[in-house]
């Protein structure tokens, strides 16, 4: 299915994760005035493979594909919004895959929590492990340790 809007999150917690052999891999969390899609489709407008799955009562704002465009025709420099917001998805995507290709499991569980000190208030433990790459037992052994 093609992702047909693009939404700011104003209040709540999502988490954007796959299906892989059975497992729910957990690819992302949005939080608090950040905007949610699943951006691949949303761009290439194909089919994409993600899901998007609220984790609290969220407030959501969205806009369709279509209307968006509609509102690039009539203001220009909406272009240049939507371009930073782009540009913001790029630069934490690329910080993830740094992340994972370069950072220990502890390193990657200290960032997240640097950046995002909530997070143990509003994503289960093994939502965390799979975001980082890691088994719920390892990612116990880390936590007690820190």
């Amino acid at each position: 299915m093609v992702c047909n809007h693009l939404y700011f999150l104003e209040q709540g917690c999502l988490r954007g994760y796959y299906n892989l052999d059975g497992k729910e891999i957990t690819y992302w969390f949005g939080f608090e005035n950040h905007f949610i899609t699943s951006f691949y489709s949303f761009i290439s407008r194909k089919p994409g493979i993600e899901n998007i799955q609220t984790l609290e009562d969220s407030t959501l704002w969205g806009i369709s594909y279509e209307a968006l465009n509609q509102l690039f025709d009539l203001h220009k420099d909406l272009e240049r919004v939507v371009r930073i917001i782009n540009e913001q998805y790029y630069i934490r995507l690329e910080e993830r895959l740094m992340a994972m290709q370069f950072k220990t499991a502890r390193e990657r569980y200290e960032q997240l929590l640097e950046s995002s000190p909530h997070i143990l208030r509003r994503i289960s433990l093994g939502q965390i492990a799979s975001y980082l790459g890691i088994s719920q037992e390892t990612l116990s052994r880390i936590r007690s340790h820190v």
